[in-house]
């Protein structure tokens, strides 16, 4: 998925590398739509697609949060652009435009959930795993090691919550219990539609595509979610659930399914930039509980 030739070697480029390389591992769907694009002739390999975005979540905390993540995106020359606001999910939002010298770098986009908007037991739980956090840790980062950001972006800077304290903020939030276990691992990437050969170019004929190879889509707002101007149209996987090992209050350890990662479509029509909030808000539920036992039950 690096639409970026291989020999050039900058910081941003090597992060981005890094985190597709994990994020890749992590989400078993997409070799499945990479393999089956490759069969079909849309692409000779992954590093024909073209990367629409990438998006990130974090808490609104101090040392945390967006001032915090965008720190490294700014630095590699992104630029700060429209804010979203998502009152019923407690989230706010910025998307970040990408340097114009290298041709096809991803848009950004960045989530945090206001945790001061959550109920007083929510917060005091996140607060817990985070509160040894007194300095920004991306201060402390060499932005100029592609590497060492990566690595970063890939350790986690609290220790993994005990179950009910996942469950607890679970039934509040599942953004903010997304964030908890998992932290900054990349939310998603996004695969540019209209981009593609005709006969697969659009949502409505690349969903179609999606479901033949036995891809699950999330159906929050409709199975495609189109911007008011008609000019931006989203899809998105459902998020598969991994198995994941949590410690429990009693001392004891057991593996519990949530939701990892997932993967997006967008096709923008006239060079539509930026996002569409009625759009994002149902793309966040890709992660959500209510979407993925549409699938399981």
């Amino acid at each position: 998925m690096s639409s970026k030739p291989s020999s050039f070697s900058n910081p941003l480029i090597t992060m981005l590398n890094g985190l597709m390389k994990r994020y890749k591992e992590r989400v078993s769907d997409v070799d499945t739509i990479v393999n089956a694009m490759i069969s079909h002739h849309l692409i000779k390999s992954d590093t024909d697609i073209i990367n629409d975005h990438i998006a990130f979540r974090t808490f609104g905390l101090p040392h945390l949060g967006i001032k915090s993540l965008e720190k490294i995106m700014l630095h590699y020359g992104y630029t700060k652009k429209d804010f979203y606001q998502f009152k019923r999910k407690k989230l706010t939002a910025f998307w970040y435009a990408p340097p114009k010298e290298i041709p096809n770098l991803p848009r950004l986009f960045i989530s945090q959930c206001e945790v001061k908007q959550l109920s007083k037991q929510s917060q005091n739980i996140i607060k817990h795993y985070t509160s040894h956090i007194t300095k920004d840790p991306v201060d402390t980062l060499d932005l100029n090691d592609g590497n060492a950001v990566d690595t970063f972006l890939h350790t986690p800077l609290w220790n993994t919550p005990t179950w009910e304290d996942y469950q607890r903020v679970l039934q509040e939030s599942e953004y903010a219990a997304w964030v908890l276990y998992n932290r900054y691992y990349l939310n998603h990437f996004t695969i540019t539609i209209q981009a593609l050969k005709e006969g697969y170019n659009t949502i409505a004929l690349f969903n179609t595509f999606l479901e033949s190879i036995g891809i699950k889509l999330n159906e929050a707002g409709g199975k495609i979610k189109c911007s008011q101007d008609k000019k931006l149209i989203q899809s998105s996987t459902v998020a598969k659930t991994i198995p994941t090992l949590f410690p429990h209050k009693d001392g004891s350890h057991h593996s519990h399914d949530i939701a990892g990662s997932y993967v997006e479509f967008a096709e923008r029509i006239d060079n539509r930039d930026g996002f569409e909030v009625g759009n994002a808000d149902k793309i966040f539920e890709s992660t959500f509980t209510s979407e993925i036992n549409k699938h399981t039950l």
